[in-house]
């Protein structure tokens, strides 16, 4: 299956996005403002996880749904309920958050900003590197594998 492909592509690049967010805003955030710039890049980089992590649970549970077929309304509509529980999980955690002493607010907000971009190229280079065909298991003309299926006998 093609989908499980781009799936595992997005998560090991995803995994990969979430160390590097975790030691770089660790390290930047430490240097800017000592303690809880550490946490606050750690954070960010625990946030990156989660996120990264319900919506492949989303398009799992939805592919497992609909029986692994992605142009089904239901599925669309089990990773865009996904995608509004992560909304509100987002704001919930930002209201949480909010003015605690172990935080340093802008290494908070640029871990988390590199979190987004990164996600949204981290998705792109998945899918464009699927090379994911346009057209399903159909027989093409002069395709070999296929003159022992379509030639009459």
């Amino acid at each position: 299956m093609k989908s499980a492909t781009i799936l595992a592509r997005a998560l090991v690049f995803g995994a990969i996005l979430t160390v590097a967010i975790a030691i770089v805003g660790s390290i930047v955030g430490f240097l800017v403002a000592g303690t809880p710039g550490l946490v606050s890049g750690l954070l960010g980089a625990g946030l990156t996880a989660l996120f990264m992590a319900l919506t492949a649970a989303t398009i799992v549970v939805g592919a497992k749904v609909t029986k692994n077929e992605p142009s089904s309304v239901l599925f669309f509509g089990i990773v865009l309920g996904g995608w509004l529980i992560k909304f509100v999980l987002f704001i919930a955690i930002l209201l949480l958050l909010r003015g605690q002493p172990f935080l340093e607010p802008l290494v908070f907000f640029f871990a988390i900003l590199a979190a987004v971009i990164g996600s949204l190229v981290v998705d792109v280079i998945a899918f464009v590197g699927a090379r994911v065909p346009y057209v399903g298991d159909v027989p093409l003309p002069g395709d070999p594998s296929n003159e022992s299926r379509t030639t009459p006998k």
